[in-house]
């Protein structure tokens, strides 16, 4: 695939796109060494039979015995360079004078045509950890984040052709790919994430408005590994997993945003606790109300509900009163 200027524009760069395909031209790595070691023992022996003594015990060389000599010679000495080895997860990418000539992944002692060239690239699986990075969420607030990235190479011919260093690419990929999420998610929700921040509710992406980024780790992972894979693709590198491994906010607003988390824990304990305490005063009026024959009228009720209310919320234990008189004279 290439892509070509359109008609009257300057003239730029022709873009070659390349893709792993298997090379036909390789084989068993010991045939060649068979074949090499051959040449080699048939070219010592040919070159010490072109020298002979006569009868009169003149030397006498045999040029045209000397010229096959060297060039099986040649031949051994090309063989011996196109052998090479792969270990398992490795693949040898092979070219001729520029040109690709496919990719071998076979493992063991391989073989190629003479004058092939093999660059070998490791498909294992490997990690990057990238580092903390200062970034500001989606409403605005400065935080640090940290990911680990797996990757390996699924498209050797890509990422010998299409990337100057396919490894430090995976790295600016990985860290432009962490600042796009974490600015398109708000690092928390209020009230413990019952309701989001107005200015989260305000924006048009659904995702924001429902996932945040301490409370939706895999989810963000998900989009962050669905993000690298789109970016890689060109360099044929995959993303098997991703984490990330440092969350917090920055330093300067920690503090503040620490006592704000303190605050709405304990506003969501004591609406909790309020709504039971108004379960139990209920209860226990309706109980009065069946199993005695006690009818408060509304001013004491109301003192009941009172009395009972401050017992039940208070924080401290409550002292009793004893009222020896009355309400009514």
């Amino acid at each position: 695939m290439t892509v070509q200027a359109p008609s009257g524009s300057p003239a730029i760069k022709v873009i070659t796109r390349v893709e792993d395909r298997p090379a036909i031209v390789v084989g068993s790595g010991y045939v060649a060494l068979l074949i090499g070691f051959v040449c080699l023992v048939l070219a010592g022996w040919i070159t010490y039979g072109a020298f002979s003594r006569d009868g009169y015990g003149d030397v006498h060389v045999s040029w045209l015995a000397l010229f096959g000599a060297f060039c099986l010679l040649i031949i051994a000495v090309l063989f011996a360079g196109s052998i090479y080895s792969l270990q398992p997860n490795e693949s040898a990418v092979l070219t001729l004078f520029g040109s690709y000539a496919g990719t071998d992944s076979a493992s063991g002692l391989r073989a190629t045509i003479p004058l092939f060239r093999a660059k070998k690239v490791s498909q294992r699986v490997r990690y990057h950890e990238c580092g903390k990075l200062k970034v500001n969420d989606l409403i605005g607030n400065p935080i640090e984040i940290g990911a680990v990235v797996v990757w390996r190479v699924n498209d050797c011919a890509k990422a010998t052709f299409q990337i100057d260093n396919y490894a430090d690419f995976v790295g600016a990929q990985t860290e432009s790919a962490l600042r796009h999420i974490a600015g398109r998610h708000p690092y928390d929700f209020d009230e413990a994430g019952a309701h989001p921040v107005s200015e989260v509710a305000a924006t048009s992406d659904p995702a924001a408005r429902t996932l945040s980024l301490r409370e939706s780790g895999d989810q963000v992972t998900n989009e962050l590994v669905a993000l690298l894979r789109d970016r890689l693709a060109v360099a044929g590198v995959t993303v098997d997993e991703a984490w990330i491994n440092h969350l917090a906010y920055a330093p300067e607003i920690a503090p503040v945003m620490l006592r704000r988390q303190q605050a709405s824990a304990v506003i969501a304990a004591r609406k909790l606790v309020v709504a039971g305490a108004v379960d139990i005063v209920k209860e226990a009026l309706d109980k009065l109300r069946e199993e005695t024959d006690i009818d408060l009228d509304p001013e004491r009720k109301a003192a009941m509900v009172s009395n009972l209310l401050v017992v039940l919320v208070s924080d401290k234990d409550a002292t009793p009163v004893v009222n020896t008189g009355t309400l009514y004279a």
